[in-house]
């Protein structure tokens, strides 16, 4: 199944969690933060302004982003867990 979203609309599967701290502390399943970095799979076609014309996204698929917490709506598509989040919620993209 494919997933297009509409309108300014973006699709990121979330990036693993930290499983050690950078002293070499392993967290617990229950202390572990959700990450608020991901990989964009998806985008939508863009933002419609009033006038009517359409403002591209920002963001392509396969670009890596950093998010607000409490970014998106989490959904599962074939097993997979993704957010579908309005381009507004990423605050940057990662360039290495």
């Amino acid at each position: 199944m494919k997933l297009t979203p509409i309108g300014d609309r973006v699709v990121v599967k979330r990036l693993e969690a930290e499983t050690r701290t950078k002293g070499g502390i392993v967290l617990p399943d229950s202390a572990q933060e959700k990450p608020k970095r991901g990989k964009v799979v998806a985008v939508g076609e863009g933002k419609r302004l009033d006038s009517g014309e359409l403002v591209k996204p920002s963001v392509k698929a396969g670009d890596e982003v950093l998010f607000s917490s409490f970014a998106g709506t989490e959904i599962t598509i074939e097993d997979k867990e993704v957010l579908i989040m309005g381009q507004d919620d990423i605050l940057a993209i990662v360039r290495h």
